[in-house]
C-alpha cells in the first residue's frame, strides 16, 4: 500500500510503499483510510518538536485524524462489520487499566497513539482496535476526519469552559484555525456565554463571524486591550489559547478577570506566571489534551444534528507536504484532509 512516511526530521514526508497492517490481536480492526485530517502536530512532529517525547524510530507513518471504512475485523469484534464508516479516536487502549475504566481513554497506562507513536493514517489502511472506533452512518469520513482530534481537542477543551461560565459570560478564543473553526459553533451550542475570537489572518476573522463568534479581533493590535474594552476592563472569565507560543500565553493572562480560566491547548510556547499575580487575582491555568471515546461520540451526534460542521480542504495523499507547508505559514483554512 501507499504511504507517506517520515524518514528525517525536517524533510518532506516521502510516499512509498509499504506492508498492507495485519490483524494481529482477536479485538483488531484494519480500516481502509478514506481521509486523514493534517494537524499542526504533524508539522510539529516533521520539525522534530516530538523526538524526545515519545521517541520513536523513523521512518513511519503519521497521520492521527482517521476515518474510514471497516475493512476486515479480528476474531473478538462483534461490535462492527466489514464496510461500515467509522471514525477512529485518536489512541489504542487496553481497557483495563483506572485511566481506561472511568472513561479517560486518553491517560490508558499502555496506550498506543498511531501516526505518533505507531504507524498513522497517512496511508491506505491503518491498524486499530474496536474500542477506538465511532460508527458514522451516513456521515462521510472524509468530511468529518478532523473530528477525531481537532474536534475532540475542542470539545474537550469547550467543556471546561463550559463549567466555568454562566450566562453573559466572556470567552475569548485565541486561534481561529482547525480547531478554533470548530471550538467557536461548540460553545455556541454548549455555553450562554459571549464569544469573541482573535487571530492574525484576516480570513480566519471572517471565519469565526461564521463560526458563531460574537465579536472578532485582530490579534495584532494590542488584543488584551480590545478584550478589556469589550468587558469593561473586568476582563474574560475564561481565555481558550489554541495558540500556545509565548505572546498568547502571556496576553491569555492578562485577559483574565479576576478568578478566571486560561485553558491552554496549543503549544510551543512558555506559560511565565508570578505567583503573586495567580494568588491575589486567584486565576487557574488548565492544561486540556484531546477528549474520550464518549467526547468522540457526543461530537459525531453534535454533527449528525447540523450543530457542527468542519470546514475542510480535501486532497490527495501526495499533497500532504503541501498541505503541512501551509499550515505552516498560517494560510490553510480550516482543515486538512488526505484522501489516501
Amino acid at each position: 500500500m501507499k504511504a507517506a512516511r517520515l524518514f528525517t526530521y525536517d524533510k518532506p514526508l516521502k510516499l512509498v510503499d509499504v506492508e498492507t497492517p495485519r490483524l494481529k490481536n482477536p479485538a483488531d480492526v484494519i480500516v481502509r483510510v478514506t481521509g486523514a485530517g493534517v494537524c499542526h502536530t504533524d508539522l510539529h512532529i516533521v520539525e522534530g518538536v516530538w523526538k524526545e517525547k515519545v521517541q520513536v524510530s523513523l521512518p513511519y507513518t503519521l497521520g492521527h485524524e482517521n476515518a474510514g471504512i471497516v475493512e476486515e475485523v479480528g476474531s473478538a469484534v462483534t461490535s462492527f462489520k466489514k464496510g461500515e464508516k467509522v471514525i477512529l479516536h485518536p489512541v489504542i487502549t487496553d481497557g483495563l487499566c483506572r485511566a481506561c475504566r472511568i472513561g479517560e481513554d486518553m491517560h490508558c497506562e499502555n496506550l498506543v497513539f498511531p501516526g505518533i507513536t505507531a504507524d498513522g493514517g497517512f496511508a491506505q489502511f491503518i491498524r486499530t482496535s474496536d474500542r477506538s472506533l465511532v460508527r458514522l452512518n451516513e456521515l462521510e469520513p472524509a468530511d468529518v476526519a478532523p473530528l477525531a482530534d481537532a474536534g475532540l481537542t475542542a470539545i474537550r477543551a469547550v467543556k471546561k469552559a463550559a463549567s466555568r461560565t454562566t450566562s453573559g459570560s466572556n470567552v475569548v478564543v485565541l486561534g481561529v484555525g482547525g480547531l478554533g473553526h470548530i471550538a467557536l459553533q461548540l460553545l455556541r451550542c454548549m455555553t450562554n456565554a459571549s464569544i469573541t475570537a482573535a487571530d492574525v489572518v484576516e480570513s480566519k476573522l471572517r471565519l469565526a463571524e461564521k463560526m458563531g463568534a460574537h465579536r472578532v479581533i485582530d490579534a495584532r493590535r494590542d488584543p488584551v486591550k480590545q478584550v478589556m474594552e469589550i468587558t469593561k476592563n473586568q476582563g474574560a472569565e475564561v481565555v481558550i489559547d489554541l495558540v500556545g507560543n509565548d505572546q498568547t500565553l502571556a496576553n491569555g493572562v492578562k485577559m483574565l478577570r479576576k478568578g478566571g480560566s486560561l485553558i491552554i491547548v496549543g503549544y510551543g510556547g512558555t506559560a511565565n506566571l508570578k505567583a503573586i499575580d495567580m494568588i491575589f487575582s486567584e486565576f487557574s491555568v488548565l492544561g486540556s489534551l484531546v477528549g474520550n471515546w464518549d467526547e468522540l461520540h457526543e461530537l459525531i451526534e453534535l454533527t449528525r444534528q447540523g450543530k457542527v460542521r468542519v470546514i475542510t480542504r480535501k486532497g490527495k495523499l501526495d499533497e500532504v507536504n503541501d498541505m503541512l507547508d501551509q499550515l505552516k505559514k498560517g494560510t490553510l483554512e480550516g482543515r486538512g484532509v488526505v484522501i489516501p
